[in-house]
């Protein structure tokens, strides 16, 4: 339940702070007082978006901050799921700065407005006169009778359930729509795919290739330069293994005069062997060396193939085409896979589906045995609020099994008349402004007792109605404050004088500026505020004993 509420630098508000009673709670003042002022501050605690920057000091930040008792309202859960401290008496707060910049809290936690309107969902339910327009909405509708039948876990798991089936339906419609697309290039691929394949493609063969034809290109000048290069060395009357046998010769001779001849002469030895080998590996090249042009026109043919493969797909390597060949492979297995993944998910949908159609059953059956119940309880407190005569019936038009949404497979419709003789039709062509705000409260007043809500707020829900029938309605308001606080803001004295605690807005027009304020009134100030909404700013005897009686009742 909402224990205290402050609010600071809010529109005409100052600073108030205000203390609300556990059981029915009435708010009064004139029009323009600011009632619906402390409604707005509250909302934004409550996870609405700030509309504008209007504050009562621009110099100022705005802060609000709202405590709350919430011990028995099973709300652990919640706070642990959204990683948040649980405290007995937690506290949301909206801070707004002058730029327009807002900050969200619960429990000096930090949320975004997501989260903080989720917990204020738990918490308050605020119903306005202008919401009454909802009661025709089937999604509204719908909810009244969950709230009754109770099967939330049953709801949630159907839910759950139809979500997963949707995110299914949305892969196997991609799917199919992947495989068609890939199937009309299947064709294409598998001709580039077969064209690289016969390719036969080997990753540094490009290079090689070109290294050789560039020396079959030039053959004869490598044969003419090895040829010369073999007779400089061994042929030639200077042949220069001619010139170091002689040498080596000489050098041994002198070995017995100077011992260095001989490590000179050995040196000497081992280029002449290094020579040697030299000599024949020159040999050995210029006898391979030769003019072959079937062989070169064999290469030139391949690089021709090559190139025209890297230009077709817009590479420089044969590393590269390798690359691609390996994707058209792998697309092409796909393809060939497609089909066996969109039997399978088939297969999982129907299952999905079956299980969602056996639980939507269970959901319509369900709903369809509360259904006389909610009738009855809403008929029997709009009796209280003098609509005896009224006729209720909740319409519930099953579709065929296959054709399931996400609450399953019920069309909830509220049909009313006012009046015995009357076909009952859809509210908002049949009842008045009063009726609707009474229909609104006897359902409000039935989804209390099911739900684990620990606060409504009623905003001149009472619009439409008076004399004796706001007595009436006041006292359902008083009913309904035994399974959760109640706040009424109202401009009737029959209502007034039901709360628990009565709290007076008014505007202060002593300042400079204007300012909305609030105070919780004694039995004295009651009486004289109650008299006042009987029978004007200044009250004589009767209307002040008439409001005596009222608060005695």
């Amino acid at each position: 339940m909402l224990s205290r509420l402050t609010i600071n630098n809010y529109a005409l508000i100052d600073n108030l702070d205000i203390e609300f009673d556990a059981g029915l709670n009435i708010i009064t003042g004139e029009t323009g007082a600011g009632k619906s002022i402390i409604l707005g501050a509250l909302s934004l605690i409550l996870g609405q978006r700030t509309e504008s920057k209007y504050f009562f000091n621009q110099q100022k930040k705005c802060v609000i901050e709202g405590f709350f008792r919430i011990e028995g309202f099973h709300l652990k859960k919640y706070f642990e799921e959204n990683d948040l401290d649980y405290e007995a008496e937690t506290v949301l707060r909206r801070e707004i700065s002058a730029d327009g910049k807002s900050r969200a809290f619960v429990n000096d936690t930090p949320v975004n407005l997501m989260s903080l309107k989720q917990l204020g969902e738990k918490l308050i339910d605020i119903h306005s006169q202008h919401a009454t327009a909802e009661i025709n909405d089937p999604g509204f509708q719908l909810l009244v009778v969950d709230s009754i039948t109770n099967h939330p876990e049953l709801l949630e798991k159907y839910r759950n359930a139809f979500f997963t089936y949707k995110k299914s339906s949305t892969q196997l419609q991609q799917l199919i729509e992947e495989s068609e697309k890939a199937k009309s290039e299947e064709d294409y691929l598998q001709f580039q795919f077969d064209e690289l394949e016969k390719a036969n493609l080997v990753e540094d063969e490009q290079e090689q290739l070109e290294q050789e034809l560039y020396a079959l290109n030039n053959a004869e000048e490598i044969k003419r330069n090895l040829l010369s290069v073999n007779y400089l060395l061994q042929e030639s009357d200077l042949a220069a293994l001619n010139q170091f046998k002689e040498s080596l010769q000489l050098l041994t001779a002198l070995e017995k005069y100077n011992p260095k001849a001989g490590e000179l002469s050995q040196r000497l030895s081992s280029i002449n062997i290094e020579l040697k080998d030299i000599v024949a590996e020159v040999e050995d090249m210029e006898q391979a060396t030769q003019v072959d042009e079937a062989r070169s026109e064999k290469i030139s043919d391949r690089l021709n193939l090559i190139f025209s493969l890297q230009k077709k797909h817009r590479v420089t390597s044969n590393a590269e085409l390798l690359r691609i060949q390996e994707d058209l492979s792998s697309r092409l297995n796909q393809i060939q896979s497609g089909d066996d993944a969109i039997e399978n998910l088939q297969n999982q949908l129907e299952k999905q589906k079956a299980e969602l159609q056996k639980m939507a059953v269970q959901l319509s059956a369900n709903r369809q045995k509360a259904i006389p119940e909610i009738e009855k309880q809403i008929l029997k407190t709009l009796s209280e609020v003098d609509m005896n005569q009224a006729v209720l019936k909740i319409e519930n038009k099953i579709v065929v099994k296959e054709a399931f949404d996400k609450n399953g497979i019920d069309h909830i419709r509220f049909l009313f008349s006012a009046n015995k003789g009357h076909q009952p039709a859809e509210m908002s062509k049949v009842a008045s402004g009063g009726e609707l705000s009474r229909v609104m409260l006897s359902i409000k007043s039935l989804i209390s007792r099911y739900t684990a809500l620990p606060t409504i707020i009623f905003d001149e829900i009472d619009t439409g109605v008076s004399g004796e029938v706001a007595n009436k309605v006041g006292l359902v308001m008083e009913q309904l404050s035994q399974f959760l606080q109640v706040v009424t803001i109202t401009h009737l004295p029959q209502i007034a004088s039901k709360g628990n605690s009565h709290f007076l807005v008014y505007k202060n027009d002593t300042g400079k500026v204007p300012s909305t304020k609030i105070k919780k009134l004694t039995e004295e100030e009651r009486v004289l505020e109650i008299a006042k909404m009987l029978s004007g700013s200044k009250p004589g005897e009767s209307a002040l004993q008439n409001a005596r009686e009222l608060l005695n009742s």
